[in-house]
């Protein structure tokens, strides 16, 4: 077995993101170590900056890429935001539309948090603060937050955002199917019944927001967001 010693994590740099080249033979755990010390080394250059970031060289699982973000975490004050899949053109509008919403620039004021995972049938997340999940929401599942909501994936099943009666709270998810949605006292209308929860390719990250008495939901553009009230 052949290790490439000298480089076994390569991070590499790009708008809004990072590429992570990782040697395939190295063990899980010596790689680990090798990220953290990487990350260590790079911590003052990125700072507590919004990234998302790709997995390049190595295949991983879904809990071998959860450890590195965690590693990468623990490591410096990078924040990572989502991990970017092979749709990289979607991935990276959604990156540019999050920046755009400069949700990070309110997380003092919001108090704002993380969830890593994906939110299954009966399962309930209920929060005060504004929230961001790094994972899918399937039918069945429901958010509820007093303030905003942001899923780095798909919501299918319900949201409940503005739970401190004020409307100009949102929604934002990289699909928007949702079975329910509600923002303050008022409630969105779904058209149809969703059936299926794979994320497609090429979506169009939507928000959802309270405009004339009544929740709409909208395609992600710079222009939506400089004339929302929010």
């Amino acid at each position: 077995m052949i290790i490439n010693m000298k480089n076994p994590v390569i991070i590499k740099s790009f708008p809004n993101g990072l590429s992570l080249y990782l040697d395939d033979t190295m063990p899980f755990d010596a790689l680990l170590e090798e990220i953290a010390v990487k990350f260590k080394e790079s911590a003052q250059f990125f700072k507590d900056a919004h990234m998302g970031i790709s997995f390049e060289g190595r295949k991983l699982t879904e809990t071998e890429e959860r450890e590195i973000i965690d590693v990468i975490s623990n490591s410096s004050s990078l924040n990572i935001i989502c991990i970017i899949g092979k749709d990289d053109e979607t991935n990276q509008n959604y990156i540019r539309a999050l920046q755009q919403l400069e949700f990070h620039q309110h997380e003092v004021e919001n108090v704002g948090q993380f969830y890593k995972g994906t939110l299954k049938d009966g399962q309930i997340l209920e929060t005060e603060n504004s929230i961001i999940v790094m994972g899918d929401v399937y039918p069945g599942a429901c958010i509820i937050s007093k303030k905003d909501i942001i899923v780095l994936g798909g919501l299918y099943g319900q949201a409940y955002a503005g739970g401190n009666g004020l409307d100009n709270h949102f929604v934002v998810a990289l699909e928007m199917s949702p079975e329910k949605l509600k923002i303050g006292e008022f409630k969105y209308k779904t058209s149809e019944k969703q059936s299926k929860w794979s994320i497609k390719p090429k979506v169009q990250p939507k928000i959802a927001y309270v405009k004339d008495g009544r929740v709409v939901m909208d395609a992600i553009t710079k222009e939506l967001l400089n004339a929302l009230p929010v």
